[in-house]
């Protein structure tokens, strides 16, 4: 099934979008990966296309632990700092690859269904059912619904954080650009001059 699953990439915007449709997730400093469960056997890939599944010892002993034994996550893995906050220094330098966890945002496939065509706020009542009472290794990401989105990017820009993804709530998951994912980064933060850096 992994090679028929491409990531869905959200477009990059000035502005958060406020109608009632919409799902705002902070967005977290790590590095997007995808988490295969098929039995006993757990594998982690990287946007890339690379396997990480020896990278991140913790989030692949989480997953065997849960009940469902097949399931794919989008997500990120992070490594978060003492204050909450995600630290891209610290994963970066891969000296504390067994704290690495995963923070789910997407549930693509469960007891083998393919879930890419239902709407994300089902996909995502089907990602807390999975991970219910796992608060470490694996854990959902947070979110807000509705108008508030400017005023969350007001606030995660305050607290330092790389910004905001949001998301429509109605939508399929969509590989590669996709226009109902999109990106709104604090230009404050180090990722943004990281971004920049590179071209």
């Amino acid at each position: 099934m992994r090679k028929h699953i491409e990531f869905a990439i959200p477009i990059a915007k000035k502005a958060v979008p406020s109608g009632p449709d919409w799902i705002h997730e902070v967005k977290y400093d790590g590095y997007r990966v995808r988490l295969e469960r098929d039995g006993n056997r757990v594998r982690l890939f990287s946007k890339g296309g690379s396997e990480w599944t020896s990278r991140y010892p913790w989030i692949v002993e989480t997953a065997l632990k849960l009940r469902q034994s097949r399931f794919i996550l989008d997500g990120e893995a992070v490594v978060l700092g003492v204050d909450g906050i995600s630290d891209f220094n610290a994963l970066h330098s891969r000296k504390v690859d067994h704290e690495v966890q995963l923070y789910a945002f997407d549930c693509l496939a469960l007891g083998g269904d393919d879930l890419r065509r239902l709407p994300l706020e089902m996909r995502k009542t089907n990602l807390a059912q999975l991970l219910r009472g796992r608060p470490e290794g694996i854990f959902v990401a947070p979110f807000e619904q509705g108008e508030i989105g400017p005023e969350l990017f007001e606030a995660a820009c305050r607290m330092g954080l790389e910004g905001l993804v949001s998301k429509h709530r109605e939508r399929a998951y969509k590989g590669g650009r996709c226009d109902h994912w999109i990106k709104v980064k604090n230009r404050a933060h180090p990722a943004f001059s990281r971004v920049a850096d590179q071209f």
